[in-house]
């Protein structure tokens, strides 16, 4: 059921998505920076880190499934403002707590909120809008999505100048708020007239495989590889992934009909996605970590370092599904995937003393990168599907980021985490047992007073914790740049020639 808008509230409408898309994308980008200063205030490892950022993203990718459907069927105006309050709770909420693990729950929580909100905020868009308007206004969506991070970044970077890291979560408060009064004035209630049966199991069996997976690649390099509690639990997320397959694919009703990915839009445009935001997330929890414990920038210098990002994605995005039109989806969406690739080479240059020539040219690439492949991606996905089951296609184009940058944060964050810790064992051994742990599980300690006392003696562990974690993100950022190659080639090959035609709008 849609409903017909003038051209002036549609464009409010967008206005008003676009800052509830903001407020869950920076929910993830904006913690990276405050990332430094919450370890040293809650004594968090590196790995309770990956945490604190991966259980937002994996709750959230786990759920955007079944949360699209729910917002096909019972309103997507109601979906999206039951998503806002909760997430809002719960970011108000861990203002308040001090340890890592209360931080993990919350995040968790915010994550229910998040995934009822994404994917409801590009299906609005694609049930609103003209046909006409509709790639370009899917394009902003795309370009708030990416530059969006980076303005989260830099906003949160300038609260942490003058407040602790609390602040950051006050940030996400306020934005749900904002987002909250917005939807319920002019948001229009959309929903599928005639909804199939809700899959339950397939939506239980989504959150089992993603949570799962992620969980074995995060905990194994910590707790060892030959741990059963990590590998039992990547084992069933694993097999989680094959029954969903299966069941999807049998029963009446499915929560993502396989059969779909038959169509090369839909599945080329959805591998593209993942990839995508596997290495840009991946890139933000690397990054501003490097920029702030390696490079020894301030949390708004090292958000500033990003800012250029959103001033190219964003313009870009609008029009590169038009690109993608004349010239074809699998010659535009490819190249973008080989920009970024190009960008993490360049970034890989990097030394201890940051040379911002070099980091600023692979955030040009970067950013262009994005646009390219970003939203013909997502274009490809929403006009695969009719415009009753835009909750699904939204919650497919979602699930793919956030699943995407669930690996992303949990590969490359292990890659990091496996090197620093491998780097630092020469200059810790000798050292008493608990300051040798604590300098392992986190370059933050370092930088600690403790470590400080040591007087001259400091230098060499300070010198080696920094270069090691420098090659952790040069080794995370290779691997990421050898995916994007990879999928760059298959997207070229199997992808679709043209961006498919889009449905009608009734």
């Amino acid at each position: 059921m849609t409903e017909t808008l003038s051209p002036r509230r549609t464009r409010i409408v967008l206005l008003v998505v676009s800052i509830a898309l903001m407020t869950v994308v920076s929910a993830v980008s904006g913690l990276n920076v405050a990332l430094p200063s919450l370890a040293r205030a809650t004594g968090a490892s590196q790995t309770e880190l990956t945490w604190i950022v991966d259980a937002y993203t994996v709750i959230f990718a786990g759920l955007l499934l079944a949360s699209g459907a729910i917002g096909d069927r019972v309103g997507r105006k109601g979906i999206l403002m039951v998503g806002l309050v909760i997430f809002g709770l719960a970011a108000g909420a861990a203002a308040f707590v001090e340890t890592p693990e209360a931080l993990i729950v919350l995040r968790a929580v915010m994550g229910i909120g998040a995934a009822a909100i994404m994917p409801t905020t590009l299906s609005v868009i694609t049930t609103t809008f003209p046909l006409e308007e509709r790639p370009k206004a899917v394009g902003v969506w795309v370009g708030v999505a990416g530059g969006g991070a980076a303005i989260g970044v830099f906003v949160a970077a300038v609260l942490l100048q003058w407040f602790e890291w609390p602040a950051f979560f006050w940030l996400n408060v306020v934005l749900a708020a904002v987002s909250l009064v917005g939807t319920a004035l002019v948001v229009p209630k959309g929903r599928d007239e005639h909804p199939p049966r809700f899959d339950g199991v397939g939506a239980v069996l989504s959150l089992l495989a993603v949570g799962g997976i992620v969980f074995g690649i995060i905990e194994i390099p910590e707790r060892g590889a030959d741990d059963p509690l990590a590998l039992g639990v990547l084992a069933l997320g694993l097999a989680s992934l094959v029954a969903f397959v299966l069941w999807e694919w049998r029963t009446p009703s499915p929560l993502l009909d396989p059969r779909l990915f038959a169509g090369r839009g839909f599945s080329m445009g959805s591998l593209s996605i993942s990839v995508q935001f596997f290495a840009a997330f991946g890139f933000f929890f690397a990054a501003l970590q490097y920029l702030q414990f390696v490079a020894g920038l301030s949390p708004l210098w090292a958000a500033a370092c990003l800012l250029p990002m959103p001033f190219i994605l964003i313009p870009l995005a609008r029009f590169s599904p038009r690109l993608a039109q004349r010239f074809g989806y699998r010659r535009v969406a490819p190249v973008g995937l080989l920009l970024i690739a190009a960008a993490f080479v360049v970034f890989s240059r990097l030394e201890v003393e940051l040379n911002y020539a070099v980091f600023f040219t692979g955030i040009v690439l970067f950013a262009i990168g994005m646009a390219l492949s970003g939203a013909p991606s997502t274009t490809a996905i929403t006009q695969s599907l009719p415009p009753g089951k835009q909750g699904v296609a939204s919650a497919v184009n979602d699930t793919a980021r956030e699943f995407g940058s669930a690996l992303g944060i949990a590969v490359l964050g292990s890659i990091l985490t496996a090197t620093y810790k491998s780097g630092v064992q020469d200059v810790i051994a000798g050292l008493p047992p608990t300051i040798a742990s604590a300098i392992e599980s986190s370059i933050a300690f370092t930088q600690s007073d403790r470590v400080a006392d040591f007087g001259a003696a400091a230098e060499p562990i300070i010198a080696a914790a920094k270069e090691s974690f420098l090659n952790g993100v040069t080794s995370a950022l290779l691997v990421a740049a050898v995916v994007l190659a990879i999928t760059a080639t298959i997207t070229a090959t199997f992808g679709p020639r043209r961006a498919p035609a889009p449905p009608p709008l009734h």
